[in-house]
């Protein structure tokens, strides 16, 4: 039997036609799918699971740099065996990313409540820049939220918008200035996968950057020969994907 839950994507895993499959029920109750569970029920991996094959540079250094805070923030204690200062070292260091990402996934669930015109007592700001900033890129639009998909290649995907008329949206919370940030390749595989995957394959993609704090937003369109490239590139990665995993 498989278990669908709506927002928390914990097990990365679609139905053949596109339903999330993030959950199994198991002996002992619910738990998250795993790759041996995707293999007996023949589920498909996500977008982001494919792309998490990339080493990502910046990420890495950025891992790196809060392990190195953690050690400096929390001093070895006496008599304290290695593994065990190391071990509360490398926790520590992923506390702040752990914040970071739970932050996100709020941000994200209210973006998510607002297009589906679910009432809000107070809402954020940011959600009136998002609106202008994607009137002002695609003009106005029938936009549905958390769309989720099957491909017949074998990956499936959950996109954060899209529009009938062809046009693919996702969410990237950030807590820096915008100013600074741009798309990376990943973005590109991912919005080049999605819209192969919603059967748009035409459709112009952007990413929305959001700051929570600031209530800042930044929208960036892929130009078309950037999502031609990023489908190519993904359909090597997904073919090494499967190869390596078996499915």
């Amino acid at each position: 039997m498989i278990v669908k839950e709506k927002i928390q994507e914990s097990g990365h895993w679609y139905t053949k036609d596109g339903a999330p499959a993030y959950t199994v029920e198991g002996k002992t109750g619910v738990r998250n799918t795993t790759l041996r569970d995707a293999r007996k029920l023949g589920l498909l991996p996500s977008v982001t699971t494919i792309n998490g094959m990339l080493s990502k540079a910046g990420l890495d250094t950025w891992k790196q740099q809060q392990v190195l805070l953690a050690a400096l923030t929390l001093p070895r204690l006496p008599d304290e065996p290695e593994q065990e200062w190391l071990a509360r070292v490398m926790q520590d260091s992923k506390a702040t990313g752990r914040e970071a990402a739970e932050r996100g996934t709020a941000i994200h669930a209210i973006i998510e409540g607002y297009f589906d015109q679910v009432y809000m007592p107070e809402k954020p700001p940011y959600l009136d820049s998002i609106d202008k900033a994607l009137r002002d890129a695609f003009g106005e639009q029938l936009w549905l939220s958390e769309k989720s998909f099957g491909h017949p290649l074998g990956f499936g995907g959950k996109c954060d918008l899209m529009a009938v008329n062809g046009f693919v949206v996702d969410f990237k919370t950030k807590e820096t200035d915008l100013d600074k940030v741009d798309v990376y390749f990943e973005h590109e595989m991912q919005l080049a996968a999605y819209r192969e995957g919603l059967g748009v394959p035409t459709a112009r993609c952007a990413i929305v950057f959001v700051n929570g704090k600031t209530n800042q937003v930044k929208l960036i369109e892929v130009q078309e020969d950037k999502l031609k490239n990023g489908w190519e590139c993904f359909q090597h990665l997904l073919s090494v994907y499967q190869i390596k995993n078996g499915i």
